[in-house]
């Protein structure tokens, strides 16, 4: 397979690859000589050699634009291409957090109605921006718990609950709070057994975290009891809202009886997921906890937007007004939509998931076989057992099918998980090219396990040491004239030895 040239290999003395106009105003002095370097080794290339390479380094990359991608837990939905188009909008892009109020009531309007709009989708009372992903949600949330019982001076509070089939940040977020946590195992069904509950309660229990439906892809019947068990103890309710794609527009989170919880826009309102680009995780609460809300949010007095702080804050936790832009896109896609669409939303989720559940069941082993919700669970340990092909060498060979591998070995409490989202965006003339590709891959591990050891065949590099990679990664490029040779186990990790 050929090599990619580096843009040092591309690079010719005297080319030049921009154009840029006069100076058309006074020239800055120049820094002090101690600050100037004298030479800078940057590639010299034209402008077509350097769009070239970068462009066909971006065609590496897997995207949702350019293939399916069922990465469980996460809702890696299509986002519309609209949404961008309204965040760059110059009234939107170009405005600036320190300006006056006036200046930018439009900007806080959009914020205030999509307060409005996540509470009345959630079923809470009162709405938070500010929180820049969902794992600060989740810690914000928390915090505001943990300030609630302390306002009360109810001190003794440090236990918060967590099922073992909740998403791995609530147990650090708890911990990160500075409560102790208690982990609560599911029954043989799925669902969180109530005795183990039972016996967990007590005056020293803050709160409960809780994913509906659960990591497990399942609704859990007993939520109504479970919220009365741990208000009647004296603690509160937190959701965990990432799973929310599988109710919006028909069910509410808080009507199940949560306090608090944070909402997932760039899962359920397609804001854009992944790449270490903005995120949004804004925070909705009940009544008995919006004094404690991060600030500020937007009010409206009178006919005017603005900013207030709310009265027992637990102080800011992002700056400014939180990601902006983020906001304008869900503002867009829930306007878009409304409730009729939203509903259709929740349903063509949970449709897809049941097809591939019920395709694939016979295939896979099937740990709960019941309706799911928005995800399905499968497990390879029946391949595993028969061929010793694992879960890892399936998700590696559909890479060779050009698709993005499931979530696998989660959640942890399924032996060689296999977690498939397949959210409501994608037809089922997807589906049953990724139905296929699976049923292909299960026979291939009976026919030639191998080839699934191996795998991916078709990839830039081969299976990497992703263990390595993680422990110790290579962060720096180097020149070729000036790399370091790596240790084996790093060597592996990076494929070529070079970032």
């Amino acid at each position: 397979m050929a090599t990619e040239p580096l843009i040092f290999d591309l690079s010719s003395p005297g080319r030049v690859g921009f154009s840029l106009p006069e100076v058309d105003m006074d020239e800055a002095p120049q820094l002090d000589a101690r600050y100037l370097r004298g030479e800078l080794d940057l590639p010299e290339v034209s402008e077509i050699d350097m769009t070239r390479h970068f462009t066909r380094l971006s065609q590496k990359n897997y995207s949702i634009d350019t293939g399916f991608y069922p990465l469980g837990s996460c809702t890696m939905k299509y986002n519309p291409k609209v949404h961008e188009d309204v965040a760059i909008m110059p009234g939107f892009a170009h405005i600036h957090p320190y300006q006056p109020e006036e200046s930018v009531q439009g900007a806080l309007q959009v914020q205030y109605e999509l307060q409005n709009m996540l509470a009345q989708i959630s079923g809470m009372e009162t709405v938070s921006l500010q929180p820049a992903a969902g794992a600060q949600g989740e810690f914000t949330g928390i915090l505001m718990i943990r300030a609630y019982h302390r306002a009360r001076g109810d001190n003794n509070r440090d236990i918060i609950l967590v099922p073992d089939s909740a998403h791995g940040t609530n147990p650090a977020t708890a911990a990160s709070a500075g409560f102790k946590m208690v982990s609560l195992k599911s029954g043989p069904d799925g669902n969180m057994d109530l005795a183990a509950l039972e016996a967990s309660l007590s005056d020293r229990v803050a709160g409960i975290m809780l994913t509906v439906p659960s990591t497990l892809g399942l609704f859990e019947p007993n939520i109504l009891k479970i919220s009365e068990m741990v208000h009647k103890a004296g603690g509160l309710m937190y959701g965990d809202g990432a799973n929310l794609n599988a109710l919006v527009g028909h069910l509410r989170t808080g009507d199940l009886g949560f306090d608090v919880m944070h909402i997932n826009l760039h899962k359920t309102f397609t804001t854009p997921h992944g790449g270490g680009g903005p995120g949004s995780g804004p925070v909705a609460c009940k009544s008995i906890l919006a004094d404690f809300l991060p600030g500020p949010i937007v009010v409206k007095e009178g006919e005017n937007y603005t900013l207030r702080q709310p009265a027992k804050s637990i102080g800011r936790v992002k700056n400014f007004w939180g990601n902006f832009g983020m906001h304008v896109r869900a503002y867009t896609y829930i306007s878009h939509l409304g409730l009729r669409g939203l509903k259709r939303v929740s349903e063509d989720a949970i449709i897809n998931a049941n097809y591939i559940r019920v395709q694939l069941k016979d295939w896979y082993y099937l740990p709960h076989d019941r309706m799911c919700m928005h995800e399905v669970i499968l497990s390879g340990k029946n391949i595993k057992a028969e061929t010793g092909c694992a879960t890892m060498d399936i998700a590696k060979r559909l890479i060779d099918y050009g698709m993005h591998p499931p979530t696998v070995y989660f959640p942890l409490i399924v032996p060689e998980a296999l977690m498939i989202e397949p959210t409501e965006t994608e037809s089922k003339e997807t589906l049953d090219q990724f139905i296929d590709a699976m049923r292909k891959i299960a026979h291939e591990a009976h026919e030639d396990p191998e080839l699934l050891h191996n795998a991916p065949h078709t990839t830039e590099v081969s299976r990497l040491d992703e263990v390595g990679a993680a422990r110790e990664p290579n962060l720096r490029w180097r020149r070729p004239s000036e790399a370091v040779v790596p240790a084996a186990p790093v060597l592996e990790a990076v494929g070529s030895g070079t970032a």
